[in-house]
C-alpha cells in the first residue's frame, strides 16, 4: 500500500503535528449563578459540581478561573420569590442582585469580562422570558422589548462587556444596540442568542434559578427543534440589527446549526453546552460509565470541530485545569 493514513497517527507527536481542531482555556466562558447573602454555597442538586454563589464566593470562584485562563463569566442571578412580578421590574433595578453582583465583579477583578443575561424568566412571577398578556396568555413581544432595554442598560451602567440577549423576542438586538449607543455604551457587545431552541435539555438550569414557566411552555417564541434553515434567517437578522457575536443554544444537539452558521456567518459563532448536557454526562461519571476528563475534552472539542469560536460551558473550570495538566 502506498497510502497509509495510520502513519499519521503512529505517535503523539505526530498526531499534534497534524491535529486540526484545538481547544484552549481562551475559548471558554464559565456560566456563574449568583444569590443574596454572604459566604453562600448552595449545590444545584441537577448539576453536580456547580453551585449559587454569594457575591462575596462568586467573586473568589471568578479570580480562580481567571488564573485558569478562562477570562470571560456569564452571571444569572436567583433572586426572592417575593421580589419576581408580572412586570418584571427587578430586571432592571440598579441596586438589585444582579447589578451590584457586576459592580462588585468588575471593581474586584476588572480584567474579567462579565456577560449579563438579558431575559425576564429569572424576575418574572410567570416564568416566562417576555412580559405575558394577563387575559390571553400571549407573549407580548413589542412591550418587552421596552423592558429588555431598560435590563440592558442597567448591565451597561453597572459595568457589564457583554449583553447576551436570551430571550427570543423579534428585533431585540435592534432596540438594545439602539438604546446602548445613544446613552454611550456604543463599546459595550451584543451576544445574540439567535438560534435558541425550545429545548428539554434546560431542566437544570431551570431549577438553579427556579424559572421554570408558571403556565405553558416557550415554544411561541423559542425555535422549534425541527427546524435548521430558520436559525440562518434568525441570525441574518440578528448580524442585520447589530449584534457582535451569534450564539446556537443548546450545544450537542444542535452541533450542524453551529456548522451551519460557521459556513454563511463572518460573525464569531458561540455555543452554549447547556444544563442538561454537563448533567447528564455527570450522572453518567457518577455511575463509572464514562471517564470524566476525557469526556469533558472530547465534548469540547465537538464544538470547536463543528465551527464554534467560543463556548459557553459549566465545565469551564474543569476543563482548564486539564488543559493545564
Amino acid at each position: 500500500m502506498l497510502i497509509r493514513p495510520r502513519r499519521n497517527r503512529v505517535n503523539e507527536v505526530i498526531r499534534s503535528l497534524v491535529r486540526e481542531t484545538h481547544l484552549s482555556a481562551d475559548h471558554l466562558i464559565a456560566p456563574l449563578f449568583v444569590i443574596e447573602g454572604n459566604n453562600q454555597k448552595v449545590p444545584v442538586a441537577s448539576m453536580p459540581g456547580q453551585n449559587r454563589l454569594s457575591i462575596d464566593l462568586l467573586i473568589q470562584e471568578a479570580k480562580e478561573l481567571y488564573d485558569l485562563g478562562v477570562r470571560t463569566v456569564a452571571l444569572f442571578p436567583a433572586i426572592n420569590e417575593n421580589l419576581k412580578t408580572p412586570e418584571a421590574k427587578e430586571a432592571y433595578n440598579p441596586d438589585g442582585l444582579n447589578a451590584r453582583a457586576i459592580k462588585e465583579l468588575k471593581n474586584a477583578l476588572p480584567e474579567m469580562m462579565i456577560m449579563g443575561d438579558v431575559a425576564l424568566d429569572p424576575y418574572s412571577s410567570e416564568g416566562h422570558d417576555g412580559l405575558v398578556d394577563p387575559k390571553t396568555g400571549e407573549i407580548l413581544n413589542d412591550e418587552t422589548l421596552e423592558v429588555l432595554t431598560r435590563q440592558a442598560l442597567c448591565e451597561a451602567q453597572a459595568g457589564v462587556d457583554i449583553i447576551g440577549p436570551s430571550d427570543m423576542m423579534d428585533g431585540r438586538v435592534a432596540h438594545i444596540r439602539q438604546a446602548l449607543d445613544a446613552e454611550g455604551f456604543s463599546r459595550t457587545l451584543i451576544m445574540s442568542y439567535s438560534a435558541k431552541y425550545a429545548s428539554a435539555y434546560y431542566g437544570p438550569f431551570r431549577d438553579a434559578l427556579d424559572s421554570a414557566p408558571k403556565k405553558g411552555d416557550k415554544k411561541t417564541y423559542q425555535m422549534d427543534y425541527a427546524n435548521a434553515n430558520e436559525a440562518l434567517r434568525e441570525a441574518a437578522l440578528d448580524e442585520a440589527e447589530g449584534a457582535d457575536i451569534l450564539m446556537v443554544k443548546p450545544g450537542l444537539p444542535y452541533l450542524d446549526v453551529i456548522y451551519r452558521l460557521k459556513q454563511n456567518f463572518t460573525l464569531p459563532i458561540a455555543a452554549y453546552n447547556v444544563s442538561g448536557e454537563y448533567a447528564m454526562v455527570k450522572a453518567a461519571v457518577e455511575k463509572g460509565w464514562l471517564e470524566n476528563d476525557k469526556v469533558i475534552i472530547e465534548t469540547l472539542i465537538s464544538f470547536r470541530r463543528a465551527g464554534a469560536d467560543i463556548i459557553l460551558t459549566y465545565f469551564a473550570k474543569e476543563a482548564a485545569q486539564i488543559l493545564t495538566k
